[in-house]
């Protein structure tokens, strides 16, 4: 009767290859994370300026050329970027979080500790980031 098994050396070798793998594979998905939350804060972006102009034409056909006072209404929300509680901006809303609401008008974008703080002006239904040095604004609005 003869017992098959893998010897101690095999083993060794099995656990040097994929010790070799993981050095190489670990720092190419370090990033990934940060690089995800670029398209998810772009793709936010893009939501809700295309549903600033969205809301706006809207007005325009009724006969009001104003653009949308508010964003997000007064009340505390869970939801932001629903609107400003007569006029709707997103049907529904972007989930708290990463994005929070801390002043009436500004906005901010959380990407790994970083937050970069975005407003919007009535006035001209802009939506824009203000850069520093230290985040992502040229990376979620270009």
């Amino acid at each position: 009767m003869q017992k098959s098994a893998f010897t101690m050396m095999e083993l060794i070798f099995v656990i040097v290859i994929l010790g070799i793998l993981a050095t190489i594979a670990v720092p190419k998905f370090s990033g990934m994370k940060e690089q995800a939350d670029i398209a998810k804060g772009r793709s936010d972006v893009a939501a809700i300026r295309a549903a600033i102009l969205n809301e706006r034409q809207s007005q325009i056909i009724k006969g009001t050329s104003s653009y949308i006072p508010k964003l997000t209404p007064l009340t505390t929300s869970t939801t932001l970027f629903t609107g400003n509680g007569t006029r709707k901006l997103l049907t529904y809303g972007i989930k708290a979080g990463v994005w929070t609401h801390p002043a009436d008008g500004n906005y901010t974008y959380t990407i790994n500790g970083v937050a970069t703080n975005f407003i919007y002006d009535s006035d001209d239904g802009t939506f824009t980031c203000t850069a520093t040095a230290s985040n992502h604004c040229a990376k979620l609005v270009d």
